[in-house]
């Protein structure tokens, strides 16, 4: 599709409605221009938050593991890179 648009009052732009539709855009998304070089390119930004999700939930169901199974191994995880990465310079902090 070839579409020509105006920038108008502040800088707003209308997309034409077979674009809104066919990419689904609606008041309130989010675009990401990016200038290539005086080329620019619209694309809607997709939530991340939902993507991992899906991709946590398919990896946890994969390795067979309930929630809480994964909650214990997160906080595991977060307890052992606390005391790996600050519990040794709060160490050297207090002992000069």
């Amino acid at each position: 599709m070839d579409a020509t648009i105006q920038v108008r009052q502040r800088g707003t732009i209308t997309l034409p409605v077979e674009l809104r539709q066919k990419y689904d855009i609606s008041d309130g998304d989010i675009l990401r221009l990016v200038d290539l070089d005086g080329i620019l390119v619209l694309t809607p930004m997709t939530p991340m938050v939902p993507e991992l999700a899906r991709e946590i939930e398919r990896i946890r169901l994969e390795a067979g593991l309930t929630v809480e199974e994964l909650l214990v191994s997160l906080r595991e995880q977060r307890e052992r890179y606390y005391a790996e990465n600050y519990t040794s310079s709060l160490k050297d902090a207090t002992n000069p």
